[in-house]
């Protein structure tokens, strides 16, 4: 489904843990990372089909969390022809998407990168909002600026120096709650926040 002017619509979503940490996916088999991301079927709104991307990308539904906030339009980027199949050369052009920012309610063994027979992501990490562009595809690093300034309105952030680095780094190579390296012993877990605002647990272990 194009517009026309060879558009494909799209949901990009940035997750965010109680310390304004967004997850962070490493794409099956390639060393780039990114947001979860997909298209918008026929008759969907881009509500609807971001809660079915979370889910199948990630495997969160939709009580494991809350919308924050989302991009007031389209932000658009273009493929370059290399990456479009022939067939479709001269009518795509690439995505435009709306970007929706959420906060995750649930524990991160929530997360469940193999919900599908083809998933997208092998690792997944907790990273500061600020993330590195230079680990994202070339042609996707200006949106990617551009959804993360405009969503940042939404935040409020800890007084300076008080804000917590997390090197948390996460793998599912067979299903749920399934993690290769942990974060490092002194790093604290973080504080599970239901969408209530209430506590559900301490960062304890």
């Amino acid at each position: 489904m194009l517009d026309r002017e060879g558009f494909r619509p799209n949901v990009g979503i940035i997750l965010l843990n109680s310390h304004n940490e967004v997850w962070w996916g490493k794409r099956v088999r390639e060393h780039s990372w990114q947001f979860p991301q997909g298209g918008i079927k026929y008759g969907e709104t881009p509500e609807q089909a971001m809660y079915r991307e979370l889910e199948e990308e990630i495997g969160l539904r939709p009580e494991h969390v809350k919308i924050v906030g989302r991009t007031r339009d389209w932000l658009r980027y273009e493929v370059p022809d290399h990456f479009i199949k022939r067939e479709i050369r001269g009518h795509y052009r690439g995505q435009k998407q709306i970007w929706f920012l959420l906060r995750m309610c649930a524990r991160d063994n929530e997360v469940n990168l193999r919900l599908t027979d083809h998933p997208e992501f092998d690792a997944w990490r907790w990273h500061e909002y600020w993330v590195p562009l230079d680990v994202v595809i070339e042609f996707k690093r200006e949106v990617y600026q551009r959804a993360l300034q405009e969503l940042s309105r939404f935040l409020t952030w800890p007084p300076h120096g008080e804000r917590r680095h997390s090197a948390r780094y996460l793998r599912q190579p067979h299903g749920r709650g399934q993690q290769g390296q942990q974060a490092p012993k002194e790093a604290p877990a973080p504080e599970i926040v239901g969408c209530d605002g209430t506590a559900l647990a301490s960062g304890k272990r």
